[in-house]
């Protein structure tokens, strides 16, 4: 099934607790078996239970792509050593460092809050192994909150401007739409975690949304 809904420890904010990286997707140790049996059936990647820093809030500390991935600085010595396995990884310090709230990465491409320094951009290129862009999606700079991507296409947050669509759609080299999920929040890279099989997004999302999003992100 390519699209279906799930809570994680009771929010709908899936987004920020699930983190879609290269093959891998990145989940809360113990989760109920249900959950991880939808997981597997809808995402259709390697599962891997992981804590950053002992935060369950995975999605919004992490993100990347098959080549590696940019960790909040929270994470621990042993934490790293875990993500290592799946690919390099670079941390990032300081103030900004929600990677997961502040990237949006695929295969192709990555667009980066204009809240990172011009070094850590560079930094990020590199262990990325992608161009990256600095811009803020509908005037906000948390873009990996208000987009979701895969390598087939990217849903942002309706607000999204003109000028900011053609960065985001040259950059990520994918068609971009606007949408919503869970009953109407903009907030879609909160509320949905994609791979290029399959999208999970909070339990309150609507049918026309959940549509939506599968055409979005070319799961139809």
């Amino acid at each position: 099934m390519p699209i279906d809904t799930l809570d994680i420890h009771g929010s709908d904010q899936i987004g920020i607790h699930l983190a879609s990286v290269g093959n891998v997707l990145f989940h809360p140790r113990e989760l109920p078996t249900p959950t991880i049996e939808k997981l597997e059936q809808v995402v259709g990647l390697e599962l891997a239970p992981i804590s950053i820093g002992g935060s369950n809030l995975i999605g919004a500390l992490l993100a990347g792509n098959t080549k590696g991935m940019a960790v909040a600085d929270i994470a621990t010595e042993s934490d790293i050593d875990a993500l290592t396995a799946y690919g390099d990884v670079v941390v990032m310090e300081g103030g900004v460092n929600t990677a997961g709230n502040l990237l949006l990465v695929n295969e192709q491409g990555c667009v980066a809050s204009p809240s990172i320094p011009k070094d850590g951009l560079d930094i990020l290129s590199e262990v990325l192994g992608v161009d990256i862009i600095s811009t803020t999606i509908g005037g906000q700079d948390v873009v990996g909150s208000l987009g979701v991507v895969n390598s087939q296409g990217v849903l942002l947050h309706p607000d999204v401007a003109p000028e900011e669509v053609l960065l985001i759609e040259e950059i990520l080299g994918v068609p971009p739409m606007v949408g919503t999920v869970s009953f109407g929040s903009p907030y879609v890279g909160a509320g949905i975690c994609a791979s290029n099989n399959g999208a999970l997004a909070g339990s309150e999302t609507t049918g026309p949304e959940l549509n939506r999003i599968e055409d979005a992100l070319g799961l139809i």
